[in-house]
């Protein structure tokens, strides 16, 4: 009975801390959200509810409040993708979706003909951005069988 215990417990651990596909899809979609309430060209974020609240002299405690959980939001995506990736991390990560973005405008996938489509485009990739990060510590231990730890005293 222990024995059965014992296995239950390692096979959840190990399916849990696996790198999937829809595991990444997750973090992209979290990323998305964040990055499309905190601001999108729409006119429908969190950036143009407070502006037009100052501009009305509106500004209340929903609007603090909202403020508060996206500065959780982006601090949490921020911290990960910075310890995970480092600067030059960073750095590849956008060139990677950047050079992806113009491979993509030359096929005539991706039209990037007004300001509008170019700031989708740049959320986006800030959004891959944030889900590489979120995602690189089980990528690494897939890629190369080491196992990364971060020992804080």
């Amino acid at each position: 009975m222990a024995a059965n215990n014992v296995n239950a417990t390692s096979t959840s651990t190990k399916s849990s801390s696996e790198f999937t596909i829809f595991g990444f899809i997750l973090r992209l979609l979290f990323a998305l959200l964040l990055v499309f309430a905190t601001y999108n060209p729409s006119g429908y974020s969190a950036f143009h509810w407070i502006r037009e609240a100052m501009a009305d002299g509106t500004v209340g405690a929903p609007h603090f409040f909202v403020g508060v959980l996206l500065l959780i939001g982006w601090s949490i995506l921020w911290i990960a993708t910075w310890q995970a990736l480092n600067t030059f991390g960073v750095i590849l990560a956008g060139l990677a979706l950047g050079a992806l973005v113009w491979l993509l405008i030359d096929l005539d996938v991706l039209a990037a003909d007004s300001k509008s489509a170019k700031t989708w485009i740049a959320l986006v990739c800030l959004s891959g951005v944030l889900a590489i990060g979120l995602s690189w510590a089980h990528i690494w231990r897939r890629v190369t069988g080491q196992v990364e730890m971060a020992d804080r005293d």
